[in-house]
């Protein structure tokens, strides 16, 4: 007989912003799987509902008020749906989420959400609204369990939290805390999880994540201590099934000589590297606290691309910093044209409450702002639509990780994480094999099969 506590119930989790989230949504789902919750793809019905809200891109609360609008109704038709808040804008903004919106049960941040079994007692239990935004002491990845269902092809995994660097424009160091790293241990026991689930492609995740600095697994062989991410992702390469790895987001200050040396020698690191610069002008930088000058970023750049010739970059730009001058966004299109980038994410400045930035007088009118955004991606564009276009008629590398947009052909990736459509049997889900890209698109390429001597994939 099935006890209330596992009676089968729906969960409806709706991620938004980074990879992180998304990470965080799917350890949220491990948390409750135990009290009985299933994911449902749709709010309707659900009995619980949580928006795993992010703080980086503009207007994020106002989208978050619209969307618990919507909610509102949903709830009114089936009382006992517990409608919970979580993320960033949760952490940063806890008291106006709860005076707006009353009806929301419960207020967590992302470093709270591994006591969801005990916040949720607490909310069903006095009816009453719960709100966790403190730091907790305890760290929250020892309290986690393991990863109940496969991520698939590729698969997020979080190293490492928080950010030490404090940029102006930045919430991070206040929604997500200090900079932690987990374990080696820890994280080479949930990849190899991962691995034995089918997983092929790793991202490794942290606000910072190049700053890792784990404590080494006992008896490693290499001295008490901790280990950077080079030395974590030789390791991780070792594990049988893990093919690809790649890690975001990583900051200029802390590529060192180490994690140079595994981009020229890890052949599961993929020659694709997301180094965000934020702007080409040093009086923004430092206004931005980045810690770096222009010039810093281009040696890195130079040094990256020595170790690996084939190297991809992406990055982020923000246009309109406050205190921003045509002079110093005439230095940041100087900086894309001299680094040349495969894509890249650029945005408007937009203040965050409680950030340095956001205190400042001096700001750039949004018609301004609008202008120089326009130029950026109109650039960035151009670039990226070279870069594709560049691969046509090569040999590549696609890892298939589903059906594509038509019927009888595939979706995956290049090491340069280009999508890629082409014809291929579905045995090849799972699976790299050479395809000859034959045509680019500007946000991805189409490709023709290559066969193998061997043709193994041929069987279904």
């Amino acid at each position: 007989m099935t006890t209330p506590a596992t009676a089968k119930k729906r969960l409806f989790i709706r991620s938004y912003g980074c990879q992180m989230n998304v990470y965080d949504s799917h350890r949220m789902a491990d948390v409750l799987a135990p009290l009985g919750y299933e994911a449902t793809d749709v709010p309707e019905g659900a009995d619980m509902v949580i928006l795993n809200t992010c703080h980086i891109r503009e207007k994020a609360t106002e989208k978050l008020f619209s969307e618990l609008g919507r909610l509102r109704a949903l709830k009114q038709e089936k009382p006992g749906m517990v409608l919970a808040v979580a993320g960033c804008v949760a952490q940063a903004e806890g008291a106006e989420v709860t005076a707006r919106a009353p009806y929301v049960d419960m207020v967590f941040g992302p470093q709270s959400y591994h006591k969801l079994p005990e916040m949720l007692a607490r909310a069903t239990r006095a009816a009453g609204r719960v709100i966790e935004t403190e730091f907790p002491s305890e760290e929250k990845f020892d309290h986690l369990p393991e990863t109940s269902a496969p991520q698939g092809i590729t698969a997020f995994l979080t190293i490492q939290e928080g950010c030490d660097k404090f940029c102006s424009f930045c919430v991070v160091p206040y929604t997500r805390g200090a900079e932690f790293s987990r374990p080696a241990a820890k994280v080479l026991e949930e990849a190899r999880r991962l691995a034995r689930q089918g997983t092929r492609e790793v991202t490794l995740l942290g606000q910072n994540v190049n700053a890792y600095h784990g404590d080494a697994p006992p008896g490693s062989g290499h001295g008490a201590g901790t280990w950077g991410l080079a030395r974590l992702l030789r390791a991780l390469a070792e594990i049988p099934g893990i093919e690809r790895l790649r890690y975001t987001t990583s900051h200029p200050r802390d590529m060192d000589d180490e994690l140079i040396a595994a981009h020229r020698d890890v052949t599961q690191v993929m020659p694709f590297l997301h180094l965000p610069v934020q702007s080409g002008s040093d009086r923004v930088l430092q206004a931005m606290n980045r810690g770096h000058k222009a010039e810093d970023y281009i040696r890195l750049v130079d040094r990256l691309r020595a170790a690996r010739p084939d190297l991809a970059l992406s990055s982020d730009f923000i246009a309109g910093h406050p205190g921003e001058r045509d002079a110093d966004h005439e230095a940041t299109m100087e900086l894309i044209r001299r680094v040349g980038f495969a894509q890249a994410f650029s945005f408007k400045y937009s203040a965050r409450p409680g950030t340095p930035a956001a205190a400042q007088t001096a700001t750039v009118p949004e018609d301004v702002k609008d202008a120089r955004l326009q130029e950026i991606q109109a650039l960035l564009r151009k670039q990226q639509a070279a870069f594709n276009a560049s691969k046509e008629g090569a040999v590549v590398e696609v890892l298939f990780t589903g059906p594509g947009r038509h019927p009888g052909q595939l979706a995956g990736r290049t090491p340069w994480l280009q999508p890629v459509h082409c014809d291929a049997p579905a045995s090849l889900i799972g699976h790299s094999a050479p395809v000859k890209i034959v045509r680019a698109h500007p946000n991805s390429l189409s490709g023709e099969l290559v066969p193998t001597p061997t043709q193994e994939y041929a069987a279904a």
